[in-house]
């Protein structure tokens, strides 16, 4: 009889070496302002719930949850949202379900037209990844699900339309998706595609796990083999080639949930940070020539402080630490903390979050949803965390986890130190936190959050306060490079010496996509010294003082194409993305 959570997971007990960690002392630092994350999804006509086909049989995939994604599908200026949803099982009675697209109708509110879309089909969807992968100025949208994958291009009249077949990216046979990410890996100027796969499962095939050596319970990943990730190039011509095995990426042990962008080694090339659920955490380093090589070992990011693989989830890389170089985000299973590491430099990354608050808080959480990003404006990169436990019925064996779990929001004080603040950004409910991303949904200047939850209904929680402080937004455009721009680093200098920077990315989070323009705090800062735009192409364009509250629109080779204040209306960004 196989036991559903082993010692190395669920059951596995807080490494010794934890319990003797002694926080140091909290810096003294501006108190926080006064910010609150409201729930607006009522008001705002979200109304969505997701389903994941749960009764009573416990197949692995109802545990995994859902993502969304922030996109501009009708490029207007205005944040829209696509919610991934799952599906009945067969057999099962009701009415079909479906993923929601909903257009922001600019006033707070937003329409669901996921039917006039076109995107009212059935799967049991994972996640989404938005971007322009045909160089054609419409967000297109790729959605990971157990089954086969969908990509549906945008036909610029509110229509999608299913090019899967025709583009070739539906996923080996068997696949089981997760989250995406478009990126240029060989920097031709077309977004090619990467798949995060977990485990191979089928009704069929689902196993008996057991709790109490009677009643069936949810097994974990480590009862199912794993499934390679699968790498897309884009030809330019609509379709997409396998080059998972001609680039080195390979591996059948995988049991991948999590996937971002980053370039930690600064030589220009976009690498891969791939999260695995119990198996070693993998860091792509991309060779240049078509190829990568793993060094997640070597770099410290592959296992956990005990030498054991972690279960991680979601992921995110940003300089949270104003070295210039990214750091690493990982949620993890409870028990196990977040994994905040600093990159040193050298090849070499350090796991923070045991000596931070974020270890601390974390450490009897399960963390799924993670990303950096400024909620105060104050130039420095916050953490957000989605919670939720994978088993409902967890409190019968671990009595301190609860299934329900409140986020996390870490504010960054500067100095490589956080401190948990969501009790007085009001995230107290306790939700089965999947998905999360973010996005100025009402342009009012701060970046507002989106959950997901399994089996429940998405979240919009409005960020009300975070425009005391300053800010810029940078939308780029690229020519020689990607039309979105994804790969191109911008980085904003103040006066006051903070350089924040970041890459223009899809990926991070689980399963999910935030806003793909950037927002940077310029906190007091009246205006920014500079802005610097490097692109794939090696293409640099830098623009002079920049006043701030402002969007800034970048196209490549030209500079700043459009400068405009927020509320924008959607008038100046679309004149510029034609």
């Amino acid at each position: 009889m196989r036991q559903p959570f082993p010692q190395s997971t669920l059951l596995r007990a807080v490494p010794p070496l934890l319990l003797l960690v002694t926080l140091p002392p909290p810096l003294e630092a501006a108190a926080p302002p006064a910010i609150r994350f409201t729930d607006v999804t009522a008001q705002s006509k979200l109304a969505f719930t997701h389903t994941n086909g749960a009764f009573g049989k416990k197949y692995l995939p109802e545990t995994m949850g859902a993502g969304a994604a922030f996109l501009d599908f009708d490029a207007d200026g205005w944040p829209d949202v696509f919610l991934v949803n799952s599906k009945r099982w067969p057999g099962r009675p009701g009415p079909p379900v479906h993923p929601a697209l909903y257009r922001n109708n600019r006033d707070g509110t937003f329409t669901d037209v996921t039917k006039a879309a076109g995107l009212a089909v059935e799967v049991y969807g994972m996640g989404v990844a938005a971007a322009d992968y045909d160089g054609d100025g419409r967000t297109d949208l790729y959605v990971t699900a157990l089954g086969g994958n969908r990509l549906f291009r945008n036909l610029g009249d509110g229509r999608f339309a299913d090019v899967t077949a025709r583009a070739g990216v539906g996923g080996p046979p068997g696949a089981f998706g997760t989250s995406a990410m478009f990126f240029d890996y060989d920097k031709d100027g077309k977004l090619d595609l990467f798949v995060a796969n977990y485990v191979t499962w089928s009704i069929d095939k689902d196993l008996f796990c057991t709790l109490d050596g009677k009643t069936k319970s949810y097994c974990t990943p480590e009862s199912y083999k794993g499934q390679s990730s699968t790498l897309y190039r884009n030809r330019g011509d609509g379709t997409f080639e396998d080059v998972t095995a001609k680039a080195g990426l390979q591996d059948p042990t995988s049991k991948a949930l999590g996937v971002a962008l980053l370039d930690f080694d600064s030589d220009g090339w976009p690498d891969l940070l791939v999260a695995n659920d119990t198996q070693p955490n993998k860091l792509y380093r991309n060779r240049g020539d078509g190829t990568f090589v793993d060094q997640g070992i070597t770099a410290g990011i592959a296992f956990g402080e005990t030498g054991v693989a972690r279960a991680g989830m979601g992921v995110d890389a940003a300089d949270y630490s104003g070295s210039g170089r990214p750091g690493i985000l990982i949620g993890n299973f409870s028990n196990e903390m977040i994994g905040l590491y600093h990159n040193e430099g050298n090849g070499l990354f350090v796991d923070e979050a045991p000596v931070s608050a974020v270890g601390k808080a974390s450490l009897l959480t399960l963390a799924f949803a993670t990303f950096f990003f400024d909620y105060d404006l104050d130039g420095r990169f916050d953490v957000f965390a989605g919670n939720g436990h994978v088993a409902d019925d967890i409190s019968a064996v671990q009595p301190k986890v609860t299934h329900a779990q409140p986020p996390h929001l870490f504010r960054n004080l500067g100095e490589r130190r956080f401190e948990d603040v969501a009790p007085q950004a009001g995230l107290v409910r306790a939700v089965v936190a999947r998905g999360a991303a973010y996005a100025d949904y009402d342009n009012d200047g701060d970046l507002d959050l989106l959950v997901t939850t399994n089996g429940g209904p998405a979240y919009l929680l409005r960020n009300d306060g975070g425009n005391q402080g300053r800010f810029l937004r940078v939308k780029t455009v690229g020519t020689k490079s990607n039309r979105d721009g994804i790969g191109a680093k911008v980085t904003v200098v103040l006066a006051n010496g903070l350089k924040p920077w970041r890459l223009v990315h899809t990926g991070s989070s689980y399963c999910s996509q935030s806003d793909l323009a950037l927002t940077f705090g310029l906190g007091d800062q009246q205006r920014a010294e500079s802005i610097e735009v490097a692109w794939p192409s090696g293409q640099v364009d830098k623009i002079g003082p920049t006043v701030a509250n402002q969007v800034v629109t970048v196209e490549e080779g030209k500079g700043a194409v459009a400068v405009a204040p927020l509320p924008a209306k959607g008038q100046a960004v679309r004149a510029a993305a034609r």
